[in-house]
């Protein structure tokens, strides 16, 4: 007959991994799996061994392996905004501010592994819509409503005049990304000139729009 107390005092053991120190080395593994072979060509047997896990203990933590692949999606969107945060912009006018932000942004999504990680989520979202919808939220879409608050705070302090925070969010997104976005996107690489005199003039029409009268 098994004893209790030995059972308990096995949970506790020093040295046991904890259940998030397990959890956070399935999603790692998931991560590099999926990002790099694709959802399909992952098992969730490759991804026990990966991770030193056995799979009762993946099936536990996440249920079947599209939550998992959408736990890591949103794992890895929380690094990318961890890359990229307006909090730690710099200081200065906001004219000045605006162009880090921006010139942060071109920057960040012209990433390789950022590059690599938009492509494989396109190609999953061609079979299934439901992970594409995952990485707006747990990306785009966040990324959004915080450079949206981000501009309510300039509206408060007087250096911009803004009735739809959202809206101006994404057009100003939109311009700086330009044509240079969709370049990246299929292999070309932009000059720093033409990142500059794209940046500038994105700053330039927004704040002519929205700069207090």
């Amino acid at each position: 007959m098994t004893d209790p107390l030995n059972e308990i005092s096995e949970k506790r053991r020093p040295g046991r991994p904890s259940d998030t120190v397990k959890r956070n080395a399935i999603i790692e593994a998931a991560s590099h799996r999926f990002f790099e072979e694709g959802f399909a060509a992952t098992s969730i047997e490759q991804l026990a061994v990966d991770a030193g896990v056995s799979k009762v203990t993946i099936y536990n933590h996440f249920g079947d392996k599209r939550a998992l692949f959408t736990a890591s999606v949103e794992r890895e969107c929380e690094k990318m905004r961890g890359y990229f945060s307006i909090d730690e912009m710099p200081t200065g006018t906001i004219r000045e501010r605006l162009t880090v932000i921006a010139t942060a942004m071109f920057e960040f999504l012209s990433r390789p592994e950022m590059i690599q990680f938009e492509r494989r989520i396109a190609a999953e979202t061609e079979h299934d819509p439901a992970i594409g919808l995952a990485f707006l939220k747990a990306g785009p879409w966040q990324m959004k409503r915080d450079f949206g608050n981000w501009l309510a705070h300039a509206c408060i302090a007087g250096e911009l005049d803004i009735a739809d925070t959202a809206l101006a969010a994404e057009q100003f997104v939109s311009m700086a990304k330009g044509m240079g976005d969709l370049e990246r996107r299929f292999g070309s690489t932009p000059s720093l000139e033409a990142n500059t005199k794209r940046i500038d003039g994105a700053v330039d029409v927004f704040l002519a729009t929205y700069a207090p009268r």
